[in-house]
């Protein structure tokens, strides 16, 4: 299910907009300011932002500045700044689209779609082989080829694993798994990392002390091997 995280500081819209968006089968993440979005993005991983401009603490540019600084995330623009200057700062910021307000909701969740469709940030990657197991990674199972019961990994695990799988054969560094995963306060916190790989292959890999698929490249980072 693709998340959202809608951030304006009016209460009526947020609510509006929860509404609509669970109604079409969205989960959704609400914010009333800049630190509380910039907070979300980087604790509740949404797939897209839906964000105002005119927010109280931070002018939106300037959080899709920051959030442009770690992460890729489509970022759709609600604002009811009409002058083409505004819609041009946002742009040149970093944002995906601009619609306006007062806005119709299937306008906007046209926009939603089709910048989703670009990105592709809602389709996982196929199922990938670790060890004796298949992981699926759109229903997030794991299962063992001896029919054991599945696997269960924490949300944390999960989102580490997809990075990798994300980008198989290839090093993922650890300030990039670090911001994708913990977000960009926890970029010198390699020590999270290891922790987690080292849960991870204890759960997927046949000789966790001697791994075949999750691979560490010291001092650099990491890489998922098929």
């Amino acid at each position: 299910m693709t998340r959202i995280l809608v951030v304006d500081d009016e209460p009526q819209i947020l609510r509006a907009m929860r509404i609509n968006l669970q109604a079409r089968h969205y989960e959704v993440v609400t914010a009333a300011d800049g630190a509380a979005a910039l907070h979300a993005t980087a604790s509740d991983h949404p797939d897209l932002v839906v964000l105002d401009l005119g927010l109280p603490d931070i002018d939106g540019v300037d959080v899709i500045r920051k959030l442009r600084a770690w992460t890729p995330i489509p970022i759709v623009i609600l604002s009811g700044r009409m002058e083409s200057a505004a819609k041009v700062a946002a742009l040149d910021a970093g944002a995906d689209d601009y619609v306006t307000k007062p806005f119709g909701v299937e306008e906007l969740l046209a926009r939603i779609r089709a910048v989703t469709r670009r990105t592709g940030s809602s389709e996982p990657p196929p199922p990938v082989r670790v060890g004796r197991h298949t992981v699926d990674l759109a229903d997030r199972q794991v299962h063992a080829d001896d029919g054991a019961e599945p696997v269960h990994l924490t949300p944390v695990e999960w989102r580490l694993l997809e990075v990798l799988a994300r980008n198989p054969g290839k090093l993922v560094s650890q300030r990039q798994l670090l911001q994708q995963v913990w977000g960009p306060a926890y970029q010198t916190e390699t020590q999270y990392l290891r922790q987690y790989v080292k849960h991870l292959r204890r759960k997927l890999e046949p000789d966790p002390a001697h791994p075949r698929h999750l691979l560490t490249e010291p001092g650099l980072g990491y890489r998922f091997q098929p």
